[in-house]
């Protein structure tokens, strides 16, 4: 979904950077029961999901703070794209639907709204394996399972050496717990104005940390 790549780093590096002078600490994260799923909010849900849900865990992981990881995120879970007023749960984004057809938004445009912006998006069920409940439970869950779990789910990746969890959550936290600089390093943005990359350095007296995220499609420098 488009977003405001600049705003989002100008507000990223200034709290980084603010906590690291003053010798500061806070948690660090993307997703929330109340915000959409990171990897369709800033990555790519599409070709490049694998490697978008990746690259976002790499942006947390190495920040300066305490990084908190929200259910599927790990995995790579999506949002499930309501089509009905009837599968949404949350209050709030049922009352917006009908402030939004009273203002004179067209039905299809209020849904793609809420497709964005609503709370269900990232309350659907953990997927645990591909099995029809996605083996979150045996009764009929609050909000419905997103039917992409038969693909998108935490038993196929335990064994997938290239997983979201495997390949990169894992390494990702062995690589906190291995080196000094990864959690106690000083922030410093890099090249803050580039218009593709999120970069920064993390740097203690013996060892310097470089974290380079490409958040868009093309190729750069």
């Amino acid at each position: 979904m488009p977003f405001d790549f600049q705003k989002l780093k100008d507000i990223l590096f200034s709290w980084q950077t603010g906590m690291s002078e003053h010798n500061a600490w806070n948690a660090v994260f993307w997703c929330n029961h109340d915000q959409p799923r990171v990897v369709s909010r800033f990555g790519d849900k599409g070709e490049y999901w694998k490697l978008s849900a990746k690259m976002l865990g790499t942006v947390i992981h190495c920040l300066h703070g305490t990084p908190y990881i929200y259910q599927g995120e790990e995995t790579g879970m999506t949002p499930l794209g309501f089509s009905s007023l009837d599968q949404y749960r949350d209050v709030e984004s049922i009352n917006h639907f009908h402030i939004l057809r009273g203002c004179g938004l067209h039905e299809d445009s209020a849904y793609d709204i809420l497709r964005v912006q609503s709370r269900n998006n990232s309350r659907t069920p953990m997927q645990w394996d591909g099995s029809k409940t996605g083996d979150f439970s045996a009764a009929v869950p609050w909000i419905e399972m997103n039917p992409n779990h038969t693909a998108i789910n935490a038993a196929s990746q335990i064994d997938d050496p290239d997983s979201v969890f495997v390949a990169h959550y894992q390494k990702l936290i062995a690589l906190r717990k291995q080196y000094d600089v990864t959690a106690n390093g000083d922030f410093a943005p890099l090249d803050s104005g580039h218009p593709s990359i999120l970069a920064y350095t993390r740097r203690t007296a013996g060892e310097t940390l470089v974290v380079v995220n490409n958040f868009y499609r093309r190729e750069t420098e």
